[in-house]
């Protein structure tokens, strides 16, 4: 057990089997939050906000499944990726190719686009990251950087996958890996910046929960109880 309690895995566990891959979204949720990310994947509570409809939309548009390809580059846009390996599944925006004269691949550079702005913390750079540990073991190849187009910014940006940023990207995973293990949703923290942008604080009520332990499973059964009494007055 690590010091927080949770069973600590290797960063690389062999291969897993198809049911068992976890989503690569998973690892952003997980970062803003590790309730949020047990409400969503754990407890299968969802609700959209303005901003996840606009990154929704935004998707949709980009990952309509096609290809462009000329001589010796070709651009796959809503790529179906996945790793068994690491255990992750998902979608890529854009995965540009460049080809060798032999027909082989000699650079592979995953793109993402955000409805944002660059972050100072590496949640989109993790979940990139991830994107290519999934294109390496797809193709055989090594992936020395991605790249992110944010639409506030109007240009692409350069993420360099380097040794820190793996290691923390494996290190997510095990995390994921380590919440699904205990099957329990953690207890509701209140922080403001986070809490009030969240697209389920509804859900959460992180003001009333914070710190109690409660979980939404137990709060809805209070809710419905609640309901069908009014419904008998």
């Amino acid at each position: 057990m690590s010091a927080c309690g949770l069973m600590s895995f290797p960063g690389i566990w062999g291969m897993f089997d198809e049911e068992d891959l976890v989503p690569i979204s998973a690892l952003q949720h997980v970062l803003f939050c590790e309730r949020q990310y047990a409400l969503i994947h754990l407890e299968q509570l969802w609700e959209e906000n303005l901003f996840t409809a606009e990154g929704r939309i935004l998707h949709e548009r980009v990952d309509i499944e096609h290809h462009e390809s000329r001589r010796d580059f070709k651009v796959e846009y809503g790529m179906a990726i996945r790793s068994l390996e690491y255990g992750l599944i998902g979608k890529a925006d854009v995965v540009e190719f460049r080809k060798s004269s032999d027909g082989g691949y000699v650079e592979i550079t995953p793109v993402e686009f955000k409805r944002g702005k660059t972050k100072t913390e590496d949640w989109d750079n993790i979940q990139l990251c991830a994107q290519a540990l999934c294109l390496e073991e797809m193709f055989l190849i090594d992936i020395q950087y991605g790249q992110f187009y944010y639409f506030q910014e109007h240009r692409r940006s350069d993420v360099d996958f380097s040794g820190e940023l793996r290691r923390k990207t494996t290190d997510m995973i095990d995390r994921i890996r380590a919440i699904n293990s205990l099957r329990k949703t953690p207890a509701a923290v209140y922080n403001k910046k986070r809490c009030d942008c969240c697209s389920i604080s509804d859900i959460c009520m992180p003001r009333a929960l914070n710190g109690g332990g409660k979980n939404v499973s137990k709060y809805m059964s209070i809710q419905t109880s609640k309901t069908l009494a009014d419904g008998t007055e």
